[in-house]
């Protein structure tokens, strides 16, 4: 099968289309025939040796895929050959052929394209966990979100106004703000243009937000503190801007803070499944009426995932960057 390589080290590394053996399917997993799968940042981060894949997952990008189902596993029910499917994986993505467990597997709604649907598992899931399910932001309550117009960024947005949860989001200019705007965040900082933990205090009345979702760390870190509601969540999801912060714990006990570390990937499969089960139970019927959907910047073909691991890196997207892999 078809599949993108990585050549190279560090900052050289070059993804190269070329062939490999497909993966087989196994007890209790679903072999995807794969339409099309999409860019994330963990992807750069693996294509430089910074991010491995964990043990037992496929060497081979892409943390999400859409495509039909071409073979179904023992033990496996619910799915059939020929169903159009989405799922969250370890590891396969940038590839003609994905295998992966039946628990992080999810039917396309009718009226989502399978190019459309390879933008949806990793970041849906990745915001519901983090949002919902780890830090319990309330309805009526206000959750601070990093990278507005980011995968995860867009994403976010729709699923707090669905939620009924204020939105502040930040993005890095005002073309990118006023977006977060249109898609429904209720305020939206331009991160160069001042510190935002002022604007949010500000914006929340002093009190702050019950949750900060945070993909930056240790720049950040201080600012967070300062701007959380008593009680409030600190959700750490990446370390962009660095891993190591001096911090004053005072704050931390005196207001009750929490600070709750999170990663998806190398999650067993059982908790995979009770988290996409949970996101079902909680967003499916948005997301299958269509309140609630993927955000699409561009779609390239998979030859091309070096130029779109590019427009990642730059920042040059707003919302999802999806690889189509097949012609059809």
């Amino acid at each position: 099968m078809r599949a993108i390589r990585v050549e190279g080290q560090g900052k050289d590394v070059k993804l190269v289309l070329g062939e490999i053996p497909a993966p087989s399917v196994g007890e209790g997993q679903i072999g995807i025939r794969v339409a099309a799968t999409a860019v994330n940042r963990a992807d750069l981060l693996q294509a430089r040796g910074m991010y491995p894949a964990p043990p037992g997952a496929s060497e081979i990008l892409g943390l999400e895929c859409s495509g039909t189902v071409d073979e179904v596993g023992e033990g496996v029910e619910g799915f059939a050959v020929g169903d159009r499917v989405m799922a969250l994986l370890s590891g396969g993505g940038y590839a003609e052929r994905a295998v992966v467990h039946a628990g992080s597997v999810m039917p396309i709604p009718e009226r989502i394209s399978l190019i459309d649907a390879a933008g949806i598992p990793e970041v849906f899931l990745t915001c519901d966990l983090n949002l919902f399910q780890l830090a319990g932001v309330p309805r009526g309550g206000a959750a601070l979100v990093h990278g507005g117009g980011s995968g995860i960024g867009t994403c976010s947005i729709q699923l707090l106004k669905h939620a009924g949860v204020t939105s502040i989001v930040t993005a890095g200019s005002d073309d990118k703000c006023k977006r977060c705007i249109d898609l429904g965040a209720d305020h939206a900082l331009n991160y160069r243009e001042a510190e935002f933990a002022p604007r949010v205090l500000e914006l929340t009345g002093g009190r702050g937000v019950d949750v900060v979702f945070d993909s930056i760390g240790a720049p950040y870190l201080a600012q967070h503190l300062k701007c959380l509601a008593i009680g409030g969540r600190l959700v750490l999801i990446g370390l962009m801007g660095g891993a190591k912060a001096e911090v004053n714990l005072g704050p931390i006990l005196v207001r009750r803070l929490s600070v709750i570390g999170s990663t998806l990937r190398a999650r067993p499969d059982a908790e995979k499944a009770q988290i996409v089960s949970r996101f079902w139970q909680r967003a499916g019927e948005a997301l299958v009426s269509g309140e609630i959907g993927p955000e699409i910047d561009r779609v390239l073909q998979l030859a091309e995932a070096q130029r779109a691991h590019e427009v990642v890196s730059a920042s040059e997207h707003f919302g999802k960057v999806v690889l189509a892999v097949r012609d059809d």
